[in-house]
């Protein structure tokens, strides 16, 4: 119960204090609008902001599948040769460092308005911290037991999967967790280029100078953040029920 009550006051502490600046007119509420305010225009509105959010919610679900897939397959692969790691590892990482921000008008020119362009930003924003963590926890499996692997005549395909994966579980499932949160990030900006969605709705909101709308979609995309989060925290307990302790990320 604490680990629920707990986060939660300092969330009714901020709202009501906003709440109370926004009624007094110490906040301006073309730039920070009351609480209530923003519940009203979702009340206002319900299907438009459930629209949206199913949108955004299966554009980000589909890059985040996508990358977790593709990213440890691809980590699976760097670990297996050193060779192959020291040929397209630093192309991952420079690819990492272009923003997304730059290259969605790419992405729409490819790919075109819609859920395409939306789905290939959150999967190119989200891959890097999967193929990272999972190259890290496979590179870091202990010593001796490679040994030992190594005794017995153990194939390389063989310790592959029967003890560098299982052994780098933790921090693979760490890289889903961040990966988590950016596959919305990603989502949002690709809506912002080819429209739809909660980032399509900012825009729009932006241009009508509704502050209100703004504050309300930055909220349930962040909400869809957390679930997303909260479901692969899920998965890192199923999985690492005996030693959650010491390799969970908290």
């Amino acid at each position: 119960m604490k680990k629920i009550i707990l986060p939660i006051i300092p969330l009714v502490v901020v709202t009501l204090v906003a709440e109370i600046l926004s009624r007094r007119g110490v906040l301006p509420p073309f730039l920070f609008p009351a609480p209530t305010s923003i519940f009203t225009a979702v009340a206002d509105d319900p299907a438009t902001f459930a629209q949206t959010f199913f949108q955004t919610t299966l554009a980000s679900a589909a890059g985040l599948g996508i990358s977790m897939i593709l990213g440890l397959g691809f980590a699976m692969l760097l670990a297996y040769s050193r060779i192959i790691r020291e040929m397209f590892y630093p192309y991952a990482i420079f690819f990492q460092t272009v923003p997304i921000i730059a290259i969605a008008p790419l992405l729409v020119i490819w790919l075109g308005y819609g859920l395409p362009t939306v789905v290939a930003s959150s999967f190119i924003v989200s891959i890097f911290p999967v193929i990272a963590n999972s190259v890290l926890g496979l590179l870091n499996t202990d010593p001796l037991l490679l040994s030992l692997f190594h005794m017995i005549g153990a194939q390389p395909s063989q310790v592959l999967f029967r003890l560098r994966l299982p052994y780098a579980l933790p921090q693979i499932l760490g890289g889903f967790k961040i990966a988590a949160g950016l596959s919305v990030i990603g989502a949002i900006v690709g809506e912002f280029i080819s429209g739809g969605g909660l980032g399509g709705l900012v825009d729009t909101a932006r241009n009508q100078q509704r502050i209100d709308r703004v504050f309300a979609s930055v909220i349930l995309a962040a909400a869809l953040g957390g679930l997303f989060f909260f479901f692969i925290s899920l998965l890192n307990r199923l999985f690492l029920r005996h030693w959650r302790e010491t390799n969970e990320t908290p």
